[in-house]
């Protein structure tokens, strides 16, 4: 992605899997919009016949970035904490590192050189850190701190290129993943659906939809009132089952620095998001009573294309 490509104003099928691949490394994550039909004027890919484009299409990608995020201080809260957000994406030698949240995710499969549908399949890995610290709470404060949670499990999905416009993507995926460090020991899937495109040739954006189910270990640890946890916050005993925890949507959008994507550098990221605590997630008295089942994020970041 070194050097500036010369313009065209058609592309072919080689700049359209370019550019898409460059807006979503520089968008780097979640999150967006649908792309405005005046919008679909003002990008012009760049040439396929360039050596820089040629590059892109057969090397390496990574993005790097750092940023800040205002959120909940534990799922179901409504006092809010600032944290440090990390962020890396990219592809080596075919194999894809896609963010998750406190995560990463890996993909396998090398299908770089597919104009279709492509396939992701490989590890995930989160760390989970819900009231494991930064609790603002002051009854909820009371109960000693939860472990945090390493759950690795599996990731998969399918991609598919060009839905409203040459340079766009339509995703579905899921993580499926268990706890190995003995917090809460259960398992979580989380199904998600993201939609990707450049806005111009600088901006590039990402909406994302999805939720997340959990089991009887992972609603419990984080959603049961026990007795002795009762005792000590005058909370009401509750008990809480396996079942989907939340649901919500969440938007970034990426602005390169110098106005264009294509060529690596600087970008500047801001970030919005909202979900809904269901079920029992929603019924414990951790939300109900002492937060609420609202839970908003905002952040801001910036990150470097190489």
């Amino acid at each position: 992605m070194r050097g500036r490509c010369r313009l065209l104003a058609m592309p072919d099928r080689g700049e359209s899997t370019t550019l898409r691949k460059l807006c979503a490394f520089a968008a780097a994550g979640w999150a967006a919009a649908a792309l405005p039909a005046a919008a679909q004027d003002q990008i012009v890919p760049p040439a396929a016949d360039t050596p820089e484009v040629a590059e892109a299409l057969a090397g390496d990608f990574l993005v790097v970035g750092l940023g800040g995020a205002l959120v909940p201080s534990y799922d179901g809260s409504d006092d809010y904490v600032l944290i440090p957000v990390p962020l890396v994406q990219g592809s080596i030698r075919g194999v894809g590192l896609n963010p998750r949240p406190g995560g990463l995710a890996l993909d396998l499969i090398d299908d770089r050189a597919n104009d279709g549908p492509t396939f992701s399949l490989g590890p995930v890995v989160r760390l989970r850190s819900s009231r494991a610290g930064q609790i603002e709470d002051e009854v909820v404060e009371l109960l000693p701190e939860l472990d945090r949670a390493i759950e690795i499990g599996a990731s998969g999905g399918i991609a598919f290129p060009a839905v409203l416009n040459p340079y766009d993507s339509l995703s579905l995926s899921a993580d499926v993943r268990w706890d190995v460090a003995g917090a809460h020991g259960g398992m979580t899937v989380a199904p998600s659906v993201s939609y990707t495109t450049p806005l111009s040739r600088g901006i590039a954006a990402i909406l994302s939809v999805g939720g997340e189910w959990g089991g009887d270990e992972f609603m419990g640890y984080y959603y049961s009132v026990t007795p002795q946890a009762s005792a000590i916050t005058g909370l009401p005993v509750f008990e809480a089952d396996a079942g989907f925890r939340s649901v919500g949507a969440t938007m970034l959008l990426g602005f390169d620095l110098n106005g264009d994507l294509t060529d690596g550098g600087f970008s500047l990221f801001a970030l919005a998001g909202y979900s809904r605590a269901l079920g029992d997630a929603a019924e414990t008295p951790f939300t109900s009573e002492r937060g609420s089942a609202d839970q908003l994020i905002g952040g801001l970041g910036v990150g470097y294309a190489f």
